[in-house]
Formats: structure tokens, C-alpha cells, sequence
């Protein structure tokens, strides 16, 4: 080595201040007005929220079935007895009778007092049937076994078709509400990046070096100046349930000492990885906004929508101005971009429902964007609260981003409309078994994974 060489790598550091980099700020905005509690009344019965999504959806279907089949009569079914043999539109909630289904009036029976037989993967058996109903009547529906896989109890439509000889209805077509129109055809100009994570189980995976490696990279502290830049531009986590842990234990021991104990040890767990959930939230709240949605094993209400997860449980990161709770089912505004998902629930019951193996998360997700409701299946196998005066899970916006979280593996697709929309959708894989997460760009809605696996 040379003296010149041996001189500059010796120097004494200049006087020049290191780079000071700055976390890009958005407006957040939630638009979640419509899970209002003051609305709630569990004297009513579950009915009543099918009435309300039906008259909603049936303004949005008549025009579309005018511009679909042209002047074809719409039908209530009280008037199809008289139009035996003649094609005609008939609208309403679909309803598919499962032999598998939950039934509290199964688990009350005197059969199933004593020992309760094991839950299904899936709700389906060969003696399925597809009904389709409206406030008055129901009509069985003549389809096939791989048609029936595709349709869900909930669903509101309109069937071209006619009645037969036997009284069941013969469908031609079908038509669905189909996406919101975009309110703006505008491109909007929204800058940074957005990160979703879903499914973290602090209960079991809180030490892991993905999740160190996920905290560093999110506040700035990994890489070099280049990727410590990059991640200024992230402008908000959005954190899609089971934060705390993805499966919930019960007591299963008959007797009264040892099943108090096993209740004991199963709130310690909770309590425990609750203030996990806090510290690691803590650090991430100091440098960077956080949305929390709650999920379906964290320490919060089971009916849809579940609430925020209350400050007092998180009383290290509820004191950042950063952290916004938010319900499940969740629909919010960041920078100009309208993001919308759900902890997983909606699609996994869905799955359920349907037992195809061969249709995705995503597809899944896709179809309710055209059904134009969030949750399908609730109240029928997915527990919701008795709204009666307005079903607020029917979809009224166009979202950019629309995701589910907690799937096995992650997925996504730009999904394109009938009349221009352009909408991101997003399978969030659960953390803890794939230590991935997602990140997308708001301005070109591109999306990446980013896994922290150390394997």
C-alpha cells in the first residue's frame, strides 16, 4: 500500500453534519362512520338486515338488468305462478341450504347435549341446495354441483331465467351489483408507501429475528443511507388482526379445579402477549403511524364489526398520536387513496361455505367486490350485530386497495372494471409463519414482498 493510499484511509473525518431524513406525512382519514353503535339493537331480530340489503341492492341491480337484457320483466316471486314457461328477471338474496352448517338449534338438540360432534373444514355435503328469496318467498334454483360452489348464502342478484313445470327456476344468466363507479376518474396524487402486516402471533413468535429485522427496517435503523431514504417514504403500517395470536384456546377439561386452572393459564397467555403487542407497536409508533385493526383471536368483541383494541391494554403505545385504533371490517382514506379490508374472516368463512379449493383468497376477494358487499355469509354463519335500518357492510366506495389479511400465502392483482376502476387487491399473508410483508405505492399502486425469514 502506498503512503498516498495509507494517508486517506487514515484521514481525520471532516466537519460536514450527517444527513437528517424526515418521514413523509399524509392526511389519514376513517371512514368507518356507518359501524355506528348507537344504531345496534339486539331486540331485533337478524332478519332484518337481509330486508335492509335488499331494497339497497335491488335499486343498484334493476338498472343494470335494463341495461343488461333490455326490456325483460322484472318479477317479485308471488308473481312468477303466473308465468310458468315465460323468461323473466327475478331479484333477491340467494340462500344455500348446507346440511353442515352451524346451528345453535343442532347444539341445543337432545342429541348433541352431552358431546357436541367435531367443527367441519367446510360447510358443504352432496344435499346442498340454492334458493333464492325475496321478502315474501322462496324459489328453489335448478343448477349444477360446480356452479353451486361458486355462489354463497347472502348474496344479493338478479337470474334471467323462467320457472318450470316442477317450481324451481331455470337460470340463463346472472347479474350482480357489480363495483361502485369511481367517484373521480381523476388519477389521484398520492406520494409514500404503504406497509400491511397481518397475523404477527406475538404469543409465540415475539423473539423472533425476522420481527427485530421488520422493527429496524420500518424506523430507519437498517442498510444504508439509500434503504434508511427509502424508508422514509413509508407513510403508515396497517397492522390486518391476530397480533396477539392466531388461535384461540378453550377450556376443555370437564372438572371444576382443573378446568379453573386451565382458564387461568389460557388469560395469563393473553395478558402476557398483549404487552408484547404494546412494546413492539411502542417502537414503531415513535417514528412512523400505525393503523390497528383487530382480529378474530384478539382480546376484543367476536361479532363483526369488532372494535379497536382498547387503549387501556395498550397503555405504552396509546400515548403516541400515531397509533389509530380501527374496526374490523376497516375502510379509510390515506393520502388520496381509499383502502378497505378485513382481518380475514369474510373470506374464510366464504371458503367454508363453498368447500372449492381451487378458487384463491383472491378470487374470492375479487367476486365480493361484485357482489358489492363486504361479508356475504353474515348473519348466516359469520357472527354480525343486528343491524336493522341499513346493512353497513354493503360497499358504497371504490376502493384503491382492498385486501384480506391473515391468508398462507401472499398474493395480489390490479383488478380492472367495467368502467374504468383500477383497484389493488392484496392476499397479506400471516407473519408469523411467512415473515413477509407488503408493501404498496401509492402513487402507482405497485406492489412488493419483502420477506424477514432468516431461513
Amino acid at each position: 500500500m502506498s503512503n498516498d493510499s495509507a494517508g486517506d484511509l487514515l484521514s481525520k473525518p471532516g466537519n460536514e453534519e450527517p444527513q437528517e431524513l424526515k418521514r413523509q406525512q399524509v392526511q389519514y382519514e376513517d371512514l368507518t362512520s356507518t359501524f355506528d353503535d348507537n344504531v345496534i339493537d339486539f331486540s331485533k331480530q337478524f332478519c332484518s338486515i337481509y330486508a335492509a340489503r335488499l331494497a339497497e341492492l335491488r335499486e343498484t341491480l334493476i338498472p343494470r338488468v335494463v341495461a343488461k337484457w333490455g326490456e325483460v320483466p322484472i318479477l317479485k316471486l308471488a308473481e312468477l305462478e303466473d308465468f310458468e314457461g315465460q323468461e323473466c328477471v327475478i331479484i333477491g338474496t340467494l340462500f344455500k341450504h348446507q346440511k353442515w352448517k352451524p346451528s345453535i338449534l343442532r347444539e341445543l338438540s337432545e342429541d348433541h347435549q352431552l358431546s357436541l360432534s367435531e367443527p367441519k373444514s367446510t360447510y358443504c355435503s352432496e344435499k346442498d341446495h340454492l334458493f333464492l328469496e325475496d321478502e315474501m318467498l322462496r324459489i328453489k334454483l335448478v343448477v349444477d354441483d360446480a356452479t353451486l360452489k361458486n355462489y354463497v348464502t347472502g348474496v344479493v342478484c338478479a337470474i334471467l331465467g323462467y320457472k318450470d313445470k316442477n317450481g324451481s327456476f331455470e337460470i340463463k344468466e346472472w347479474c350482480f351489483p357489480g363495483c361502485v363507479p369511481r367517484s373521480s376518474p381523476a388519477h389521484p396524487k398520492s406520494k409514500g408507501k404503504i406497509v400491511f402486516l397481518s397475523g404477527l402471533d406475538l404469543a409465540n413468535t415475539s423473539k423472533t429475528l425476522s420481527l427485530n429485522l421488520l422493527t429496524e427496517w420500518i424506523c430507519g435503523m437498517a442498510g444504508d443511507m439509500t434503504t434508511q431514504e427509502d424508508a422514509t417514504g413509508i407513510v403508515r403500517v396497517i397492522i390486518a388482526g391476530n397480533s396477539v395470536k392466531i388461535v384461540t384456546k378453550t377450556n376443555t377439561l370437564m372438572g371444576h379445579a382443573e378446568g379453573k386452572a386451565q382458564d387461568a393459564a389460557i388469560t395469563k397467555e393473553v395478558a402476557v402477549a398483549t404487552r408484547l403487542v404494546d412494546a413492539f407497536l411502542s417502537e414503531i409508533a415513535e417514528c412512523c403511524c400505525i393503523t390497528l385493526m383487530p382480529g378474530q383471536h384478539d382480546p376484543t368483541n367476536a361479532m363483526l364489526p369488532q372494535k379497536p383494541l382498547h387503549p387501556c391494554i395498550l397503555p405504552l403505545t396509546s400515548r403516541f398520536q400515531s397509533l389509530k385504533g380501527a374496526t374490523n371490517p376497516w375502510v379509510g382514506k390515506v393520502a388520496e387513496r381509499i383502502i378497505m379490508g378485513s382481518s380475514g374472516q369474510p373470506i374464510e368463512d366464504i371458503i367454508k361455505a363453498t368447500g372449492d379449493a381451487d378458487i384463491s383468497p383472491l378470487d374470492w376477494l375479487e367476486r365480493t367486490l361484485l357482489w358489492k358487499h363486504m361479508c356475504p355469509t353474515a348473519p348466516d354463519t359469520l357472527p354480525v350485530h343486528p343491524y336493522s335500518a341499513k346493512d353497513p357492510f354493503i360497499i358504497t366506495y371504490c376502493p384503491d386497495i382492498y385486501f384480506v389479511g391473515n391468508t398462507d400465502e401472499a398474493d395480489t392483482k390490479l383488478w380492472e372494471g367495467e368502467e374504468n376502476q383500477a383497484v389493488r387487491l392484496i392476499c397479506i399473508p400471516k407473519f408469523s409463519s411467512t415473515y413477509t410483508a407488503v408493501v404498496v405505492d401509492l402513487d402507482t399502486l405497485d406492489t412488493e414482498f419483502i420477506c424477514f425469514g432468516t431461513g
